[in-house]
């Protein structure tokens, strides 16, 4: 069931100890690690999972990073019809395991190609949103009324956010070749 939450800080609290676990981590590669989605922006309605995009040159064998987070007890998953983001799945709340019974929030957890279109997407979205508080509000009133029409659909609430999403991304200057890829990922050919 689709069930969203009001922001709360603690989302960025354990973002930045999850963070912290990553840059430890991945301390052999020049990595920035960003906090996206709903729950990144201040007043925003999001479900309590909080999405993270670790980023990396094309120039680290992504087999390297692959192994390191796997050690950590992620799934690898591969890039889920994204180019340039590779998605990594946790199994169960002690992961990632730093040998320790520590419990972590829900998390999605991408690797990122620097510069790629999926990660623009992130960022741009989440950029815009810190900076227009109205549309934080119109997205998440639109969240809300997805998230009761399609209470147990998650693909109908995630396509039918789309066009709300492509329009800031257009306003931020993503091409519209890439619209279109961003629209067929997420069901959206309307």
């Amino acid at each position: 069931m689709i069930q969203l939450e009001s922001y709360q800080i603690k989302w960025e609290i354990e973002f930045e100890r999850l963070k912290s676990v990553y840059i430890q981590k991945l301390n052999a590669f020049p990595i920035q690690v960003e906090h996206v989605g709903s729950t990144s922006i201040k007043g925003m309605q999001a479900k309590p999972i909080i999405d993270i995009d670790i980023i990396i040159p094309n120039t680290i064998p992504l087999k390297q990073i692959i192994s390191a987070l796997e050690e950590l007890g992620y799934i690898y998953q591969g890039d889920l019809g994204i180019q340039d983001r590779e998605a990594f799945k946790q199994v169960h709340s002690q992961v990632p395991n730093m040998g320790s019974s520590i419990h972590w929030m829900r998390h999605n957890l991408y690797v990122c190609i620097a510069g790629s279109i999926a990660l623009q997407n992130h960022l741009y979205l989440r950029d815009y949103l810190r900076q227009h508080p109205i549309a934080v509000d119109e997205y998440s009133k639109l969240k809300v009324k997805l998230a009761s029409k399609y209470p147990n659909d998650i693909d109908s609430y995630v396509k039918y956010k789309t066009p709300f999403i492509t329009s800031i991304l257009a306003q931020m200057g993503i091409d519209e070749i890439s619209l279109q890829e961003i629209k067929k990922a997420n069901g959206y050919d309307e």
